[in-house]
């Protein structure tokens, strides 16, 4: 994939300021273990700016997309807890 620039983000979102607080909450949903948007295989700010330039990350989609890995989270750990009561039952 080509490089991503601050200007191909910044066509998408027009505030430098905005797109830097766009960015870092990706940023902490990706480490919390959310799955990029976009095909991606460096460092979290890379995929966070590569969804944004993509318009896959906007400011109307980033609590519904930080809730789907809060849900998930939930999820495995209810499936944690299923696996662990079999295994000692």
């Amino acid at each position: 994939m080509a490089r991503v620039t601050v200007e191909d983000c910044l066509r998408v979102e027009p505030s430098r300021f905005r797109l830097i607080h766009l960015a870092i909450q990706r940023v902490k949903q990706l480490r919390k273990g959310a799955k990029p948007l976009v095909e991606c295989h460096n460092k979290e700010i890379v995929c966070a700016l590569r969804e944004i330039a993509a318009g896959k990350v906007t400011w109307e989609n980033i609590e519904q997309l930080g809730k789907e890995i809060e849900e998930l989270s939930l999820g495995d750990f209810l499936d944690l807890a299923k696996l662990s009561g079999e295994k000692s039952a």
